[in-house]
C-alpha cells in the first residue's frame, strides 16, 4: 500500500472532487510541512474531516530513543510490510541534520557496519524517505534557523543510496523543491557505486557527495568495503574526477578508524595520496562498536596523531565526534534492532570538529 507522501500531485487531486484546483495546491504543501490535515485550517472543516479519513496512515514511530540531552534522537519506522528503517537528529545551537535511510538494510556487507551485517530487506521508496525529513524538521523546529538555512539532511542512514538511484533522486527533488533545502545542504553518500557517482554528475542539483573510503588500496579496502571487488579504488577515483569537474563541489572521504587495521602512517600516506588531487575533506570517525565486528576502534590519541598527520601531507581533516553512541545512533551502528544495540550505513550520524 502507497504510504501518505508516495500519492503524486495528481493522485492527492483525485482526493478533491469538485473542489478548486488551488486546493490540491495547499495540500501538497500542507502534508510537506508535516501537517496532519486536522491543522489544515486553510481547508474547509468538511474537507479536513475527508481528508483524515481518505489518505493513507502516516508513517508512525514505534519507538523514539533520545541522548545527549535531548539533542540527539532516533526513531526506529515499522513500515507497512514489516520491514524496518531508522533515521536520527542531531540539533545544535545554529543547525540540525537529519540522517536519512534510502533502504531496509543493506547488501553492501561492510564488515565493520552493523547495517551490512544485518542484511538487506528492500529499498525504500521517494515517499518513505521524504517522510522521514518532514517527521523530523517537525519534531526539531525549535533549533533557530540563521540566515541561509540551519537544516541539513545526509543520506548516510541504512542503506547504500546509490544502490537505490531512482527513489533517492526523487527524493532529493522533492526535498529541493516542497521542502525548501537547498543543494549544498544535501549530502548523498556511497562506498562506491560507480555507475551512480557518474549518473549523480548528470544532475540539475549540485549536491554533496561523501565517499565511504576507509582504505585507500585495493587489497584493504577489498577486505572491509567488498563492493570494491567489482568498482576498484582506480575506477572509483576517476568517478569522483568526473563529479568534481561537473559539480564544482566539495568532496569529502569518509574513513572510520581502525585499531592496527587502516590508522598507520602508510594509510595516511596513500589517503593523502587519494585525497590531494581531488581536493578532497576528510572525515575521521571514530569507530564504534557492532555485534558483527570485534576490532576496536583507534584511541583518541592515535586519531589525533592520524588527523594532524594528514594535515601536514597537505589533506583538510576533521574528526567526527559520534552523537547518540548510547542508543546505537552513531556511525555504523544503526539496524533497526531493539533498545540501544543496533547500528548507520555508509557513513552514519555524527558531527564534525577539528
Amino acid at each position: 500500500m502507497p504510504g501518505r507522501f508516495d500519492l503524486s500531485f495528481d493522485q492527492l487531486a483525485d482526493l478533491l472532487p469538485g473542489e478548486p484546483p488551488y486546493r490540491a495546491r495547499q495540500l501538497w504543501r500542507a502534508l510537506h510541512q508535516g501537517r496532519a490535515p486536522a491543522d489544515m485550517t486553510e481547508l474547509p472543516s468538511a474537507l479536513r474531516r475527508r481528508l483524515t479519513a481518505a489518505l493513507p496512515p502516516p508513517l508512525a514511530p514505534t519507538r523514539e530513543s533520545v541522548s545527549d540531552g535531548g539533542e540527539t534522537v532516533k526513531w526506529l519506522w515499522a513500515l507497512d510490510d514489516g520491514a524496518a528503517v531508522e533515521t536520527v537528529l542531531m540539533r545544535y545551537p545554529q543547525r540540525a541534520t537529519v540522517c536519512v535511510s534510502s533502504q531496509a538494510g543493506c547488501a553492501m556487507a561492510c564488515s565493520f557496519c552493523a547495517t551490512g551485517q544485518a542484511g538487506f530487506t528492500r529499498n525504500l521508496t521517494a515517499g518513505e524517505i521524504v517522510e522521514q525529513v518532514v517527521h523530523a524538521r517537525g519534531h526539531g523546529r525549535s533549533v533557530p534557523a540563521p540566515a541561509g538555512g540551519a537544516w541539513n539532511v545526509v543520506f548516510m542512514g541504512m542503506g547504500e543510496p546509490l544502490a537505490n538511484y531512482g527513489p533517492v533522486w526523487s527524493a532529493v527533488e522533492r526535498l529541493h523543491a516542497d521542502l525548501g533545502f537547498s543543494a549544498r545542504h544535501i549530502t548523498v553518500s556511497t562506498v562506491g557505486v560507480v555507475p551512480g557517482v557518474r549518473r549523480l554528475a548528470t544532475e540539475a542539483l549540485p549536491v554533496n557527495l561523501a565517499v565511504s573510503l576507509h582504505a585507500a588500496n585495493d587489497d584493504l579496502r577489498n577486505q572491509l568495503v567488498p563492493l570494491n571487488r567489482r568498482y576498484p579504488l582506480g575506477q572509483l577515483m576517476d568517478a569522483c574526477r568526473v563529479y568534481l569537474a561537473a559539480k564544482h563541489r566539495r568532496l569529502s572521504f569518509e574513513w572510520a578508524l581502525i585499531d592496527g587495521v587502516n590508522d598507520r602512517p602508510a594509510d595516511a600516506r596513500e589517503l593523502a595520496g587519494l585525497a590531494q588531487p581531488l581536493r578532497a575533506h576528510v572525515n575521521l570517525i571514530p569507530l564504534n562498536p557492532t555485534p558483527g565486528y570485534a576490532a576496536r576502534g583507534t584511541p583518541a590519541a592515535g586519531i589525533r596523531a592520524f588527523r594532524d598527520r594528514l594535515r601536514t601531507l597537505g589533506v583538510n581533516a576533521t574528526v567526527r565526534r559520534n552523537r547518540g553512541t548510547d542508543i546505537a545512533a552513531a556511525c555504523g551502528q544503526l539496524a533497526a534492532g531493539a533498545g540501544g544495540a543496533g547500528g548507520a550505513g555508509a557513513a552514519g550520524a555524527g558531527w564534525r570538529s577539528g
